[in-house]
């Protein structure tokens, strides 16, 4: 398991803002069942998890996502953190996230955690 190409794969879909690109990364290396799950929002399926992406995506339309260290693994699961913030600039928010992997090496659940959030937004 290469723990950094599938935090850069997590990382490239957040930053993808071509839905036709989108839904080919979505089907290339994530699980038509994917669950996705944060303290703000949740999905099922890669149509639910493109919609949240597209929202993110119009909520924040100047922030990128980036990878903030490396990532590790234990068993089947990725854990990474990362930021999003304009590009160059400082990121208001981060958090860490945690991948689970199917058995065909898909990603099949993501559990993430916000460690920051601009003052007065509570997760």
């Amino acid at each position: 398991m290469d723990t950094e190409t599938i935090a850069n794969t997590y990382i490239d879909l957040w930053n993808e803002t071509d839905e036709a690109q989108r839904q080919a990364m979505l089907r290339r290396s994530w699980s038509a069942e994917v669950a996705y799950r944060d303290p703000l929002m949740h999905a099922k399926g890669r149509t639910e998890l493109s919609g949240l992406v597209a929202g993110i995506q119009a909520q924040f339309p100047e922030f990128r996502f980036r990878r903030a260290g490396a990532s590790d693994s234990s068993g089947d699961c990725v854990r990474f953190s990362w930021e999003m913030g304009p590009e160059g600039g400082e990121a208001p928010i981060a958090g860490t996230d945690v991948i689970e992997l199917d058995h065909s090496g898909a990603i099949a659940r993501v559990i993430g955690f916000l460690d920051r959030l601009p003052e007065g937004e509570q997760a």
